[in-house]
């Protein structure tokens, strides 16, 4: 990473012309500015990137998801076009596991139309040659763009990477939190002068209860909506993945990751992955609030549990070497575990359907927490 980057010079100008930016405008430069942007530049990816998704850990994962395709074109009836469509899909990994997995099962692979939602032009090229000799891909800017059908839609670790709005509790209400110049001249974390109106009526009860000084964010919900009232209105449903809380509260989640450890998110701004923490809770609020049916969230490790991911292991396993069962063994514990590295409880998995479908793989029976908790 370098010591200075190009856009700083252009925040701290776009500053001193227009005074502060939203956390959500500074967050959306950082990663999508048009020249400097972290998304629009590099690949992010792997152990010499910036991070590691699951994808990246082990084939299980994209594979599980294939046949999690799988069993939702049957649960809505085998529709002789399927759309399978992956939002944010990375290098590619992801989809390439899952249409292998997807071969075994003639009748829908011949049914699958591919469609990839990516605005990343080096990532672009990744995911052309990983999918080369794969069934013919599309690839679109936005969703918006995919052609209509019953879908599956894949979305992992996408949310995450949404610009977020904070606000600041302040004596006389919330204020949106800002990026500005100090007396340095360095970025800083400021708050408008101004209090959101009535913004305190909009939260939990435990939220308008924080002291002085909390931070709470959020996102605005258009791309939840995009994908609920797809699948609500032409069949389907979606998976979403990420890292994230099971309710709405209040929390500075504001970060960014750098050669896989955490940096300061206002330091060298578009050469780091800046990024937060997802509230499944306002997900599955939004995605009701459209009449689309949500599943979970539950953590990934359970979800990956119970649509095989253990036997799966133990079935490469009897085929590899000493060595490579090692490294199956490793990759198992770090997609479905806790603890420091592991991501079977940070991760969590949401899945959203037209309304007729009752039930999902991977998904029990058990009302959710973010069901449980009062609406904000």
């Amino acid at each position: 990473m370098t010591e200075t980057s190009p856009l700083l010079p252009e925040i701290k100008k776009l500053i001193k012309s227009s005074g502060p930016i939203p956390v959500w405008r500074y967050m959306e430069l950082c990663l999508m500015h048009p020249e400097h942007g972290y998304y629009l530049s590099r690949d992010p990816l792997g152990r010499e990137g910036d991070f590691i998704t699951a994808p990246e850990v082990s084939q299980m994962f994209g594979e599980l998801l294939g046949l999690w395709a799988a069993s939702v074109w049957k649960a809505i009836d085998s529709p002789p076009l399927l759309r399978l469509i992956e939002i944010g899909p990375g290098r590619g990994t992801l989809m390439a596991d899952a249409l292998r997995a997807l071969r075994v099962l003639p009748p829908l692979y011949q049914a699958l139309s591919v469609h990839l939602v990516e605005v990343n032009p080096v990532l672009r090229e990744k995911q052309k040659s990983a999918l080369s000799g794969s069934r013919e891909i599309s690839w679109h800017d936005s969703i918006d763009d995919v052609p209509d059908g019953p879908s599956v839609i894949l979305a992992n670790e996408y949310f995450d990477v949404l610009p977020i709005h904070q606000a600041v509790k302040a004596a006389n209400g919330w204020h949106e939190r800002t990026v500005e110049l100090d007396d340095s001249g360095s970025l800083a974390f400021g708050m408008a002068n101004d209090p959101i109106p009535r913004f305190e009526v909009l939260l939990p009860s435990w939220v308008r209860a924080a002291p002085p000084g909390a931070v709470f964010e959020w996102r605005p919900d258009a791309e939840i909506m995009k994908i609920a009232s797809r699948v609500r209105d032409q069949d389907g449903a979606a998976l979403i993945i990420d890292y994230g809380h099971l309710r709405s509260d209040a929390g500075d989640t504001f970060q960014a990751i750098s050669r896989h450890s955490f940096t300061d998110p206002l330091k060298n701004p578009g050469e780091a992955d800046v990024t937060a923490h997802v509230d499944f809770q306002a997900l599955v609020r939004a995605a009701d609030d459209l009449g689309a049916r949500t599943h979970g969230p539950v953590p990934q490790g359970d979800f990956l549990k119970r649509l095989g991911i253990e036997s799966r292991a133990a079935s490469l396993m009897a085929k590899a070497s000493p060595e490579v069962s090692q490294d199956i063994v490793g990759a198992l514990k770090r997609l479905v575990g806790g603890g420091r590295g592991g991501m079977g409880q940070m991760f969590k998995v949401l899945g959203i359907s037209e309304p007729n479908l009752v039930t999902l793989a991977g998904f029990d029976d058990e009302v959710p927490e973010t069901k449980k908790t009062e609406a904000p």
